[in-house]
């Protein structure tokens, strides 16, 4: 049964909409609720009537509305059932095939993404966005550092953290991914060495070692931080940069505290190298607890990567670099190298996304940790052998497995309906058949029939334990 919204709570939603006119601004408005999620796919709508009572319009002006969405694709009537929420083409029309194998299936639950489905507030950014693009339609639209609000906006969220930060240090790029591949190509040579995570996110090191570096993996144990055997690694391999994540890192979920932070600046800045900091996960904390300062606030020569997409939406395809003053031209060197700027449409989205992000940030939290705990009680539940840490954040959980069997797992999942990535594609080297990731960024009903369906993959990979292809599987 399809779940149903009522009239007086279409009614707060839609506000205080454009009536000239009436139905054009309630279609409007119904569309961007339906479009952000905030009235979810499949809702049945309340009856013309009940709406035209809601909001003392009149039935005409409510029918055209219902009408209006229709045409567009956002709704659909039955006779004797209502009219219900739906998207243009339908969710399953949208899927990527390299991110999501049998798009075909409808019953498929994709968790190789960790990455959301945008929060209520994003369409309308696009709207307002779309009511500024014209201002920039006279000029040739290339801004390779940024276009100069969304610098400023930026910027003002490190001075809200306690990191000073003029808009000149801000470079967006199209993606955390481009910002690494940037850095990389700015900073380093072929044959430099470059530290990184070990688990960690591959799309990042390969970008890091696109352009000749030699990557070398320090360990992030299950319970977080080594700095010790870090530190070994940095003595040992006297890296130019060192790529970590100390926010709900990825894979594993862990918060590297202040005092690691402090250490670990310390330790790269004896050996002069030069720390990069991801930060994509920085802004999903799930707790409401305090986050430590920017590793940058402690290790001067730091350059921080921020992204969009994992706090908002991932088609949001932006990202940025934050640098000290002395590393701004050779990026800046390497940027125009690549391309000459991010799309000036999304500039402004992500503009007005920042300029007053709370509510928005505030429903994808609530939403994220809804969908945290539902995933932890259904693992618990049905894989009680199957250890992990609750992260405060992030978007996924990194699971222990009893037996190293995470590919085999994997595989019979995939055979089941449900995609999720061996530990294997983590590592640096090789390793961690003892793990998977599980993201937490599909609704609850579907988490929780994941874990039913995982349970099985294992119960067959224990009993018939065979050889799993371990082809390249991309990840988000």
């Amino acid at each position: 049964m399809s779940p149903a919204i009522s009239a007086s709570r279409v009614a707060s939603l839609v506000g205080d909409f454009d009536r000239s006119p009436a139905y054009a601004g309630l279609a409007d408005s119904l569309r961007l609720l339906i479009g952000d999620g905030r009235i979810a796919l499949d809702t049945r709508l309340p009856s013309e009537r009940e709406l035209t009572e809601a909001l003392g319009l009149s039935r005409t002006t409510v029918a055209r509305a219902y009408a209006d969405l229709r045409d567009r694709g956002f709704a659909e009537s039955r006779r004797g059932a209502g009219s219900f929420a739906r998207i243009p083409g339908g969710a399953r029309s949208v899927l990527d095939r390299t991110l999501t194998p049998r798009t075909g299936d409808p019953h498929l639950i994709d968790l190789n993404c960790a990455a959301a489905s945008a929060p209520p507030g994003v369409a309308a950014a696009y709207d307002a966005a779309l009511a500024a693009l014209p201002a920039y339609l006279s000029g040739h639209g290339y801004y390779p550092a940024g276009v100069p609000e969304l610098q400023q906006a930026i910027a003002a969220t490190y001075e809200a953290r306690g990191l000073a930060t003029t808009p000149d240090q801000i470079l967006v790029t199209p993606g955390a991914l481009s910002a690494a591949a940037i850095v990389a190509l700015g900073l380093t040579s072929a044959g430099d060495r470059v530290v990184v995570e070990n688990p960690v996110y591959p799309n990042a090191t390969e970008a890091l070692a696109h352009h000749g570096a030699r990557l070398v993996a320090a360990p992030v144990d299950p319970g977080g931080w080594d700095l010790e055997a870090i530190g070994a690694v940095v003595r040992q391999a006297a890296p130019r940069l060192a790529y970590l994540i100390p926010d709900f890192q990825n894979p594993t979920g862990h918060l590297m505290s202040e005092a690691q932070r402090e250490e670990y600046a310390a330790m790269l800045g004896r050996s002069r190298t030069i720390a990069v900091v991801d930060e994509a996960h920085q802004a999903l904390g799930l707790e409401g607890q305090r986050m430590p300062p920017p590793f940058a606030a402690l290790g001067r020569d730091t350059i921080t990567i921020g992204s969009a997409s994992k706090t908002f939406w991932g088609g949001l395809r932006l990202g940025w670099i934050r640098a000290p003053e002395r590393h701004l031209a050779a990026l800046m060197r390497a940027r125009l190298s690549i391309d000459l700027g991010a799309p000036v449409l999304e500039q402004l989205v992500l503009t007005r996304l920042l300029e007053e992000p709370d509510a928005t940030l505030a429903a994808q939290r609530a939403r994220l940790r809804t969908q945290r705990d539902a995933l932890v009680t259904a693992l618990r539940t049905s894989l009680p052998d199957w250890s992990f840490q609750t992260p405060g954040g992030g978007l996924a959980l990194w699971c222990h497995l009893p037996r190293p069997l995470a590919s085999a797992t994997a595989a019979e999942a995939e055979r089941r309906g449900v995609i999720v990535s061996p530990g294997h594609v983590f590592a640096v080297d090789g390793g961690h058949e003892h793990f998977v990731r599980i993201p937490w960024t599909r609704p609850a009903e579907e988490l929780e029939q994941a874990a039913l369906v995982l349970a099985e993959a294992w119960q067959a990979a224990v009993a018939s334990p065979r050889q799993a292809s371990r082809s390249r599987i991309t990840v988000a």
